[in-house]
Order: C-alpha cells, then structure tokens, then sequence
C-alpha cells in the first residue's frame, strides 16, 4: 500500500495493525506488485524500490534518467519489473538486482501502469498513444493513437486489449496488430481502468456513470450514476463489481443488473482499486484510511 506521506506499508489483513512501513522521498500513487516475498512500488521521488515483503527491508531501489516520478504500477514477469515514469519514458529492469534491461521512450509522461501476456508489454502514455512492446528487448510491436492522453491502465483478455482515454472513449484493440475491434463512446474522460470478466467490460467514467459495456461489441448494458468523477479501477467478484468515486462513496453493483448491493461514505475521495481476498474487500481513500469490510457487507 502506498500513501501521500512518502511511506510504504505493510497491515495486517485481519486488524489493520501494521506490520512494518518504508519512507521514501516522495508521495506515492503506484500500487504495489508482490511477487515471490518481493514489494515493487514507485514513488514521485523518482524511483523504483523493491523492498522485503516480510519486514520492509531495501533490497534495491532504481532511479530513473530524469529522476521524475514515477506514478505508474509496476508489472511483473519472467524476472523483469515494468513501469513507467513522468520522465517520458517506459522501463524495464531487473527483478533481482534492478538493474536496467532496456527502455523505451514515448512521446510524454506515462502514468498507465503495464500488461504483459505471452512476451508482449502493454501501456500508454499522455502522448495519446497505446503501445505494444517486445517484452524482452523493448522493440516496438505497435502503436494505436486515441484522441487524447491516456491515464487508463490496459486490460488484455483473450487477445483483446481494453482501456480508457481522455477523448471520452473506451477502447477495444487486437492485441497482437492494435487494430481497432470497437470503441464506446462516455460523457467524458475515461481515466478509470477496466475490468474484463464474464464477457463484460466495467468501467467508470469522468461523465460519473459506471457502465457494463460487452466486451465483444462495446454496446452498453447497464451504467451506474454515482455524485462525482470515477477514477477508482473496479474489482469483480462472486458475482460482484465493486468501486470508489470522488463523491467518497465505494460501491458494490451487481455485476448482471447494475443494482445497488451496498455502499459506504468514507471521509475522501476514491481513486484506488479495491482488493477482494478471502471474502474480504480492501479500499483506501483520500481522508487518509484503509478500510475493510465482507464482500457480502
């Protein structure tokens, strides 16, 4: 978990006592990637760190060309860390050592976190470009332009690559050629990042409506109305979407209809993505708190 006080933290699941926190020296808006008893995060002091997910420990921390931030969620796989950074650039490093493999530089700041499936790394950039690059040496597979930047993170689901842009639109891709399958179009930026399950694309829109969008055709099927912007990724599970909103509000819909189930006021704003483990869902909101509640609440 990260936080705007510089820390990384570490609670515990059932009381939300914390185990152990790591300063750096900038805020922090990544979410973290875990990975065989490793946490990988970034933070707006320019760096990416892997530290120790028993005790908090620095393993290695690796800073970027430009030292800028680094906003984006880092990705894992085959021993490779994937992030992005506000210095234009996209990175790929070490997961032992952090050490650079190669980089790849766009045309403006990425704040999209990445996909990899099947030796393809996928994200976008505020130069309203959504790429696809060899995962191992960084080569350019292609490139899709939308209309405007993309703060959206990719979801990439049976070789469909979804994702959201500041034109209003959400998007549908080939995943091995960018070819445009559908687009939908919202009643603002679309800053959220889908989630794909059951044959559904959910996503929220700056328009403050949530949709159900089908993920073969993009037409609509349900949409949610909250009081405020949607920023905040859903999570799906049991038959449940669950999400936050700047109105402070998390929701869980139901994921066939759209109805409420319920909903809770925090005391700020919700642009995180929720976690569902072992019946419990996890948020964190802008007053400053980490919430647990039963998926079923």
């Amino acid at each position: 978990m990260g936080s705007s006080d510089h820390h990384v933290y570490a609670l515990d699941a059932r009381t939300g006592g914390v185990k152990w926190s790591h300063e750096t020296g900038g805020e922090i808006f990544s979410s973290p990637a875990v990975v065989d008893g490793v946490v990988y995060i970034g933070s707006y002091d320019g760096r990416l760190y892997a530290l120790d997910a028993k005790n908090g420990d620095l393993i290695w921390s690796f800073v970027t060309t430009e030292g800028e931030e680094v906003r984006s969620s880092p990705a894992v796989a085959d021993g490779i860390v994937y992030v992005g950074s506000h210095d234009d650039n996209f990175y790929a490093v070490e997961a032992a050592t952090g050490s650079l493999v190669w980089k790849f530089e766009t045309g403006s700041l990425v704040s999209s976190s990445p996909a990899v499936v099947d030796g393809v790394v996928y994200f976008a950039s505020w130069d309203s470009k959504v790429y696809a690059l060899d995962a191992k040496s960084g080569g350019l597979l292609w490139q899709y332009p939308t209309g405007d930047a993309v703060f959206s993170s990719p979801a990439v689901v049976d070789g469909v690559l979804y994702i959201g842009s500041d034109d209003k639109n959400v998007y549908a891709l080939d995943a091995k050629t960018g070819a445009l399958v559908w687009k939908y179009e919202t009643g603002d930026n679309v800053r959220c990042s889908p989630a794909v399950a059951e044959g559904k694309v959910y996503i929220g829109s700056y328009d403050e409506k949530f949709y159900a969008l089908d993920a073969k055709t993009g037409k609509p099927l349900w949409s949610y109305e909250t009081g405020h912007w949607i920023r905040s990724q859903p999570a799906v599970a049991n038959g449940v979407v669950y999400f936050g909103s700047f109105d402070d509000v998390f929701y869980a819909l139901d994921i066939e209809t759209g109805e409420l189930l319920w909903s809770y006021k925090a005391g700020g704003a919700i642009s995180s993505a929720p976690a569902v483990v072992d019946g419990m869902v996890y948020m964190t909101s802008w007053d400053g708190s980490v919430y647990g509640f039963g998926s079923m609440q």
